[in-house]
C-alpha cells in the first residue's frame, strides 16, 4: 500500500507507541495529523522529540479524548485512523478508576462514532494482552477468555467491546491490535523495563515488585510495524489479532538481562508497594501471534537483547527524564 498523501489521524500521538506511529507513518509520506492530550504548557509529549511548530511535517491537535466535540473535529477529513488514546497505568487504575472509564470506554465511543459519522475508510484500535488476565493456556491466542483482573484491563476490554460493536452494527471497518507488552525509547517509568534500566544507570539498589511474572516482550518498531500492517490488511477487518513475540520471560529474568548490560553489581530488592494485589496480578502473558504471522504477515524483527540495546542507549542520553528514587505508578 502506499501512504504517500493518505489522511491519517493517530490519537494518542503524545504517547510512547503513539509518537513512534507518527514516525513511521511521516517516513511513509503520510499527511499525519497528531491528536494529543490538552494541556496549558502547548507540550506534545513524546512528539516534541522530532516535532515542532516551526515544520509542517505533522498537524498536531491538543484536546481530549472524552470530549466528543473535540474527537468529531478531529476525526473530520481523515481516511485513516489509528487509535491509541488511553490511560495504560495498572497502579494508577486502582487509585483513579473513573478516569479510566472516561478516557479508556468513553474516549472509545466517541472515535468510533466520529470515525462512523465521517465515513473513514479504516480504523485501528488498540488493546491490550492485559485483557486476558493470567493465562488459563499457553501461548495465548485470540481465542482465550477475557478477564478484568485490573480497572485498567476491564476499561480496555470494554473499548474492545465498543470497537466490536460498531464493526457489528454498523459496518465501521475497525480492525483491533492487541498488542502484548511492547518496550523500547520513549517508554515512561510507569513500565518495568525502563525502571530497571533507568535505576541502573543511577544506582546499585533496583527496586521492584514481583519478579516471577511472566511476559512477552515486544519491541517497539515491531508493534508499530503491526499496527501498519492491520491497517493496510482488508483480511483484519472486523477482527482482534495479538502481536507479540511469542518468547516469555520472567521480570526477574529480564532484569538479570539488564543489569549485565548496565551495572552487573547492582541488587535487586522487592518491595512491597511495588507488589501489585494478589488476584490483580497477571502471571503469565506469553503471545500465540500465528494469526498475525497469517493474516498480516508481521513477523517480530528484533529480539529482546536487540530491542534492549536500542532502549539502553536512548535511556542513556535521557535519564534526566527519569526520577529514579520514586516510584512511578
Amino acid at each position: 500500500m502506499n501512504w504517500n498523501g493518505k489522511k491519517v489521524l493517530v490519537t494518542g500521538a503524545g504517547g510512547f507507541i503513539g509518537s513512534h506511529l507518527v514516525d513511521r507513518l511521516v517516513d511513509m509520506g503520510a499527511d499525519v495529523t497528531a491528536f494529543a492530550h490538552y494541556n496549558s504548557g502547548n507540550n506534545w509529549g513524546m512528539l516534541e522529540e522530532n516535532y515542532s511548530d516551526m515544520d509542517c511535517k505533522i498537524s498536531v491537535i491538543l484536546g481530549d479524548i472524552a470530549d466528543g466535540f473535540a474527537v468529531d473535529e478531529a476525526v473530520s477529513g481523515n481516511d485513516y485512523v489509528f487509535h491509541l488514546a488511553a490511560l495504560i497505568g495498572i497502579p494508577y487504575s486502582y487509585v483513579a478508576p473513573e478516569s479510566y472509564v472516561n478516557t479508556n470506554i468513553k474516549g472509545t465511543l466517541n472515535v468510533m462514532q466520529a470515525c462512523r459519522h465521517h465515513n473513514v475508510e479504516r480504523v485501528v484500535h488498540t488493546s491490550t494482552s492485559e485483557a486476558y488476565g493470567t493465562a488459563i493456556y499457553t501461548p495465548i491466542d485470540e481465542k482465550h477468555p477475557l478477564q478484568g483482573q485490573s480497572p485498567y484491563s476491564a476499561t480496555k476490554i470494554g473499548a474492545d467491546k465498543i470497537a466490536e460493536s460498531y464493526f457489528c452494527s454498523f459496518e465501521l471497518p475497525v480492525s483491533t491490535i492487541r498488542p502484548f507488552n511492547t518496550f523500547g525509547p520513549r517508554q515512561s517509568a510507569r513500565a518495568v523495563i525502563p525502571t530497571i534500566i533507568s535505576q541502573a544507570l543511577n544506582s546499585n539498589s533496583i527496586n521492584l515488585g514481583s519478579l516471577s511474572p511472566v511476559r512477552d516482550m515486544n519491541f517497539v518498531y515491531d508493534t508499530v510495524n503491526g499496527f501498519i500492517k492491520m491497517a493496510e490488511s482488508e483480511k483484519s477487518v472486523g477482527m482482534t489479532i495479538n502481536v507479540g513475540s511469542g518468547r516469555g520471560a520472567t521480570i526477574g529474568e529480564i532484569a538479570d538481562i539488564i543489569l549485565k548490560k548496565t551495572n552487573p553489581d547492582a541488587e535487586i530488592i522487592c518491595r512491597e508497594e511495588r507488589v501489585r494485589p494478589e488476584n490483580s496480578e497477571v502471571r503469565e502473558l506469553i503471545c500465540d501471534n500465528s494469526l498475525a504471522r497469517e493474516i498480516l504477515g508481521w513477523t517480530p524483527e528484533y529480539t529482546l537483547e536487540q530491542g534492549l540495546d536500542i532502549t539502553i542507549d536512548w535511556i542513556k542520553k535521557n535519564i534526566q527524564c527519569y526520577k529514579t528514587s520514586r516510584y512511578t505508578i
